[in-house]
C-alpha cells in the first residue's frame, strides 16, 4: 500500500502534506478562540483601569452602586443613601453610567 522513496526526493513535499492539517487547525483554533478572548480580557482590563468616581458600575453578582472611592486594589460602593460596600476591583463587572468631566 506504501510506497518509499528509495531516493528521498519526495519527502520535502509529503512532509508539508502532512503538517498543513495541524497547521490549519491551530490557525482555526487561533482565530475563533484564542484572539477572541485575548480582545475581552483586553477590553476588561480597560474597563478596570478606566473607573473613576462617580461611575454607576454593577459588580459580577449583581450588585448596582455608584463609585464613592477607589484604590488600586478596592471600590467602595454607594448602594443608597445609608449603605456603603467595599469590593475588589476585579469585582466590578461593567460601567452602567459613566460620570460626568468637569469639562462638560
Amino acid at each position: 500500500m506504501f510506497y518509499l522513496a528509495a531516493d528521498g526526493a519526495g519527502t520535502t513535499g509529503n512532509a508539508l502534506v502532512t503538517f498543513l492539517p495541524f497547521i490549519a487547525m491551530f490557525a482555526l483554533l487561533y482565530f475563533l478562540l484564542i484572539r477572541p478572548q485575548q480582545k475581552r480580557t483586553k477590553a476588561r482590563n480597560m474597563l478596570l483601569a478606566n473607573l473613576k468616581k462617580g461611575d454607576k458600575v454593577t459588580t459580577i453578582g449583581g450588585l448596582h452602586g455608584t463609585i464613592l472611592e477607589i484604590t488600586d486594589d478596592t471600590v467602595v460602593l454607594r448602594v443608597n443613601d445609608a449603605t456603603k460596600l467595599t469590593f475588589e476591583r476585579s469585582a466590578i463587572n461593567a460601567v452602567t453610567t459613566a460620570a460626568q468631566s468637569a469639562a462638560e
